[in-house]
């Protein structure tokens, strides 16, 4: 056989033996007596990835950097943690679904072996790899700015709340409980802190390092200043709140004043040649005809 004909079948036998040999080579019962000391006491939940294979979870760790493992960590955190993907399965999927590329791009060379094949199976390869991270960093992105847009109205609802009379984390309970997206989610997650037994401000801080909504940051450093210096937390809301409105309407007049611009490029390339055929289509066809 060929040298690439070879060169594909390494990159399908070598990763299937490696993982075989990871799973057989594993103390299973080290990690089921560690599984069971750590999960005592809690609901055992038999459909979970990490649980039917163990083995597969821990070898999939040992092939991921462990920064990267932590940049994957701070993506699902951004994303708000969807319980469809947690950080064990997204581990576990990413080699599979990289070695179902690779059986892919082999099968199409083996019907058409090719340059172009061989490109073509490094990039499903690839490309299938890195899937998971491009959906869960486009999910991260979308509730950052749905808690960036949600931001100045649960500011005023907190602020109407304390200014009735109720506690700050009174206010963000009924903040949390009458609201129904991303911010309202973060809120009760940091109300749900607070009662486990977690110290007000680590709380706080967790809420901020969940997010990179730089408003906020700035809100959550305003309210542990507040509670450690005793300010008043109503005239603290009330400045925030002001500021968030402020900023909101600033970041919808950037928005606007950019708008030509992204709109030129389409215009360009898509209308003004349609319009200049319609135009001078007649006139050149007119043009033609005389001249010939």
């Amino acid at each position: 056989m060929a040298p690439i004909e070879w060169l594909f079948i390494a990159l399908i036998v070598l990763p299937m033996s490696y993982l075989v040999w990871g799973v057989v080579t594993s103390d299973r019962k080290g990690i089921l007596a560690v599984r069971v000391n750590l999960t005592q006491g809690f609901a055992q939940d038999g459909g979970s990835i990490g649980q039917r294979s163990p083995a597969f979870l821990v070898l999939s760790k040992r092939l991921t950097p462990k920064g990267y493992e932590a940049k994957l960590d701070r993506w699902l955190s951004l994303a708000g943690r969807p319980t469809s993907m947690p950080l064990d399965r997204l581990i576990i999927a990413k080699p599979l679904l990289a070695v179902g590329g690779a059986a892919i791009g082999l099968f199409l060379y083996a019907n058409s072996p090719s340059a172009q094949v061989i490109a073509l199976g490094i990039f499903l390869a690839a490309l299938l790899y890195f899937l998971p991270d491009l959906l869960i960093y486009n999910a991260g992105v979308k509730r950052q700015q749905e808690i960036e847009l949600e931001l100045p109205n649960t500011l005023d609802q907190l602020l109407i709340s304390v200014e009735a009379g109720l506690g700050f984390e009174a206010a963000m309970a009924r903040a949390g409980g009458n609201g129904g997206g991303a911010m309202a989610q973060e809120l009760t997650r940091t109300l749900q802190d607070i009662q486990v037994g977690r110290p007000r401000q680590e709380a706080y801080e967790a809420l901020a390092q969940r997010s990179s909504v730089q408003d906020l940051r700035s809100f959550v450093r305003a309210v542990v200043q507040a509670d450690k210096y005793g300010i008043g937390i109503a005239k603290v809301l009330r400045t925030q709140a002001k500021q968030a409105r402020v900023k909101r309407r600033q970041r919808a007049e950037e928005k606007a004043m950019k708008l030509p611009v992204k709109v030129l490029f389409p215009l360009l390339l898509c209308i003004f040649p349609v319009l200049f055929i319609v135009l001078l289509g007649p006139a050149a066809i007119k043009i033609v005809e005389a001249f010939s």
